[in-house]
């Protein structure tokens, strides 16, 4: 009887497999992740140097693993697992409190913080030590910090703080984290929310001698789902996304180096084009791009050395300009920014996110 039900099971179980693998190879794969806004593996190629190198079958189980049968259901299952039956305060490292979803890095690096203060330095040498301009930095808190708690893990935030400080003291700092809070950011993203930023645009521009901040309409762009919506894998609700317009902002352009293309400064071919709504902002991630303001003062320049969080602040701040340049040291070598770049008679504001610093092997 035992043996009988043992043969019952296995049969059950190779109809499962077999159904499941005919399943995954009778339906097209699917080349794109919305929910976690990546391309999915697709099946790898077949020849004799793939095979014998190892390439196919390390390709091929990515490919089963991306393109098995009903994944984003298995997904949420294991999710809701985690934080309802189980009660972890984490599934894969996303941990959500009060609503909040992010990912955490809970160990100070001090070697990437020196990294970061370094690739600065070198760049200040290179560019900006007998020019003519200010030079200021600012180093962004991510949602992590104000989440931060006995429940909730944490890096060391002052250490990081402290080793920059030191480390760049011969520039000026603008320390941004008392304009913030938890409401400064997306629930779903890593990014802060634009219409949420406006005090610490004006602290800003008080500390590097701009004018005020003049007065903004504030627009809905649509339902937004931040990188870890997908990540969680939970049915989280959508949120807005909102952009902060006026007539400076209507009338300025954008200028692409990589693309050579001109774009508005809200861009919103890119809420459809795009995986990442946040693309809105400046078009996304760029390593070198123009802001050319006609209503800014003639030949006055503002350098944002920046990473993505400059995409919503920079049209906070390029007002006064005529041309606001923004650099991505991420996407581009320091020595080939000079053949783009003027920076003499220029104010220069660096910000990076404390996420960044804390893991800036990227910044060139």
């Amino acid at each position: 009887m035992k043996k009988s039900k043992y043969i019952v099971n296995i049969i059950l179980f190779c109809l499962i497999i077999g159904l499941l693998t005919g399943f995954l190879f009778a339906s097209p794969a699917t080349e794109v992740s919305e929910a976690e806004r990546r391309k999915l593996q697709q099946f790898p190629e077949l020849s004799f140097s793939t095979l014998m190198s190892g390439k196919f079958m390390k390709n091929f189980e990515t490919y089963m693993t991306d393109q098995f049968p009903l994944r984003d259901a298995f997904r949420k299952l294991k999710a809701r697992v985690h934080f309802d039956v189980y009660n972890q305060s984490d599934n894969g490292g996303i941990y959500i409190k009060d609503g909040y979803v992010s990912k955490i890095d809970a160990t100070y690096s001090e070697s990437s913080t020196e990294h970061f203060t370094d690739r600065m330095t070198n760049l200040y040498n290179m560019y900006l030590k007998d020019a003519d301009c200010k030079v200021y930095y600012s180093i962004i808190p991510d949602k992590n910090y104000y989440l931060a708690g006995e429940d909730y893990p944490s890096m060391d935030y002052e250490k990081l703080y402290e080793k920059v400080r030191n480390d760049l003291s011969y520039m000026t700092e603008i320390d941004i984290r008392d304009t913030l809070s938890t409401e400064s950011f997306y629930y779903t993203d890593t990014h802060w929310r634009q219409e949420k930023i406006t005090a610490t645009a004006d602290k800003i521009r008080k500390e590097m001698g701009m004018t005020p901040l003049g007065e903004f309409t504030e627009e809905n762009a649509g339902d937004f789902y931040g990188v870890y919506y997908g990540q969680s894998a939970l049915s989280l609700p959508a949120e807005p996304i909102n952009y902060l317009r006026n007539e400076i902002t209507d009338k300025a352009t954008t200028y692409n180096y990589e693309t050579e293309k001109e774009a508005p400064v809200y861009n919103k071919d890119k809420l459809t084009e795009s995986l990442d709504r946040y693309d809105l902002f400046l078009s996304g991630p760029c390593s070198l791009m123009d802001i050319n303001n006609p209503s800014g003062e003639k030949g006055k320049q503002l350098i944002i050395i920046r990473d993505s969080y400059g995409s919503s602040l920079a049209p906070l701040l390029m007002s006064d300009y005529e041309k606001t340049v923004l650099i991505d040291t991420r996407y581009i070598a320091p020595e080939l920014i000079g053949n783009y770049v003027d920076f003499e008679n220029s104010d220069v504001l660096i910000m990076y996110s404390t996420m960044l610093v804390n893991s800036s092997q990227t910044i060139r």
